[in-house]
């Protein structure tokens, strides 16, 4: 089977409205991908920058995949949380980007955004904090409700992925 093997990092994020923030992530693939190495999900540490706005996580994603066909090319889903002083967490928004088809060295910024939901939730976050968020997390990276949604824009999350390709070729998928 042709194999498509991901390695490279979550930077950081920038341009979220506060600091102490951090990262769940998947990687979501179609039903003809084998995951044969590493983690499809996971999250980063909380980064409290001192100087700057910028987040700095610097956190490994390393995954190793079979395949028999392009469709269903993996995407990199991303949930930004933001902690407080008291270890509360809220929201701070959603994002996916798709994995680079082509091998080689990228950098890629995924913008997030979050739901909005009515002005009686919106007045509620100002005061009590938390807002609205998606009961069902496939909305992401699936798209098929999500033009219903009311959103936001949030930051950007930056990330830096290598990707080999091997024996695409030899099994008659092209790229």
């Amino acid at each position: 089977m042709a194999e498509v093997h991901v390695i490279g990092q979550i930077v950081g994020a920038s341009g979220f409205p506060s600091s102490s923030l951090f990262c769940k992530w998947g990687i979501h693939t179609g039903g003809a991908w084998k995951l044969l190495s590493g983690f499809r999900e996971g999250q980063t540490q909380v980064d409290h920058p001192q100087l700057d706005d910028v987040a700095y996580w610097s956190h490994p994603i390393d995954v190793h995949f079979a395949t028999k066909g392009l469709q269903g090319w993996p995407k990199l889903h991303v949930q930004v949380w933001h902690q407080d002083s008291f270890g509360r967490t809220e929201l701070y928004g959603y994002g996916f980007c798709h994995v680079p088809s082509t091998p080689g060295s990228h950098q890629l910024d995924c913008v997030t955004w979050r739901p909005l939901g009515s002005w009686q939730e919106q007045l509620s976050q100002l005061f009590v904090g938390g807002g609205p968020q998606l009961l069902n997390t496939d909305l992401i990276y699936t798209g098929a409700d999500r033009y219903r949604l009311q959103t936001c824009a949030m930051g950007t999350v930056h990330l830096h992925l290598a990707v080999i390709l091997r024996n695409f070729d030899r099994y008659g998928v092209e790229c």
